[in-house]
């Protein structure tokens, strides 16, 4: 999984089919500055070349997801034939579901015939553009892993995903039992991005180590104000979101002088209050909120999370046993699962597809 905060790839080897999954390794290997350079840059449209730079970027990515597998397997003294598939998400560079013509479309960049040239490993990929064809979002595809990993029989549980994007995942007390609808989510806007932005524009430093810095400054409530005034945070689910609109201009038009650690707190509050003003308006009973991705490390926003939810526990995902930065890297191989398999990945009450989907396509090994 590389995902919008553009940090680098993350890999997990583990084994499904037990009750519970298996993991044998964790890796995660930081993006060479060009490549993320490069994956930012086509996140927008305009530049030069821009077909070619991104079939450059796809092969450099498969490289970077190779490399990854090569330590999985290194790490765990595992042999690449004793492994069935490599689920690889790929880089979203741009997600525009619905739009234009009414179906719109997703691209993640990856070349996934190089990587199963490389890694040996049958590859699936491509797993966000059969939900968009059957009119659905292509995102969030977490949810049903949530569920599975999550649920408590009888409460209502909640598990948010602090990326570049924050997502949410909805289950009711019967998402162990599996119910239709009782699994929801959506993403909720900004999770790491703006503020790993900010950290890099005003202190050369890849994002905000524990909140600290967010943690000096305060909110300002006339910004924060204006950034919740985006309509995106008002809009009911399904929906989903990424850097096509919550870009650096986004943020730019929106600003007006501020000290640079009183926008850093704002953007932390901003990540905070439009996760929790969406639970509570969605899953108004909720017992316990679980936290993953990134985010969870930031004991600043764990603390704004916390604050904003005072009627319930805020607890990383390791205190339900999945370390929280291994969760997103761990859906992808599980949707990999699914698709060998020939199982539906997508949940339609989630993206709002037409129906369950098998999703991805398959590069095998040679």
């Amino acid at each position: 999984m590389s995902g919008t905060s553009l940090d680098g790839v993350d890999g997990v080897l583990v084994e499904l089919g037990a009750a519970r999954p298996q993991e044998r390794a964790f890796v995660h290997r930081a993006f060479d500055e060009p490549l993320r350079t490069e994956l930012l840059a086509l996140n927008r449209s305009g530049g030069a070349d821009e077909l070619h730079r991104a079939a450059l970027a796809a092969n450099a990515l498969a490289a970077a997801y190779a490399q990854v597998v090569a330590e999985l397997l290194r790490a765990s003294g595992t042999a690449a034939a004793a492994v069935r598939a490599v689920g690889a998400h790929g880089q979203t560079v741009r997600h525009r579901p619905q739009a234009f013509d009414g179906t719109g479309y997703t691209i993640q960049l990856l070349n996934g015939a190089l990587l199963a040239e490389r890694c040996g490993i049958d590859v699936v990929c491509d797993l966000r553009a059969r939900d968009v064809a059957a009119g659905g979002q292509g995102a969030p595809l977490v949810p049903a892993l949530h569920a599975a990993l999550f649920a408590e029989p009888g409460r209502d549980v909640a598990v948010l995903n602090v990326g570049g994007i924050a997502n949410l995942t909805l289950i009711g007390a019967a998402g162990a039992a599996r119910a239709a609808g009782a699994v929801r989510g959506f993403d909720t806007g900004p999770g790491n991005m703006l503020m790993d932005e900010w950290t890099r524009r005003r202190r050369g430093e890849p994002f905000d180590r524990d909140g600290a810095w967010a943690a000096s400054g305060r909110v300002d409530a006339a910004l924060l104000g204006r950034l919740l005034a985006e309509p995106y945070f008002a809009r009911r689910p399904p929906k989903s979101t990424g850097r096509d609109l919550f870009d650096a201009a986004w943020l730019d038009a929106r600003l007006g002088g501020e000290a640079d650690a009183d926008v850093m707190a704002t953007l932390a509050e901003l990540t905070a209050c439009s996760a929790a003003d969406a639970l509570k308006r969605e899953l108004p009973d909720c017992s316990r909120l679980l936290v993953c991705g990134g985010g969870a490390f930031n004991a600043h926003l764990m603390q704004r999370l916390a604050a904003q939810l005072p009627a319930m526990p805020v607890q990383s995902t390791r205190a339900a046993g999945v370390a929280p930065d291994h969760v997103e890297a761990l859906a992808f191989a599980w949707l990999a699962q699914a698709f060998v398999e020939r199982r539906p990945g997508n949940l339609p009450a989630v993206t709002g597809a037409a129906g369950a989907r098998v999703l991805g396509a398959l590069y095998p090994a040679a």
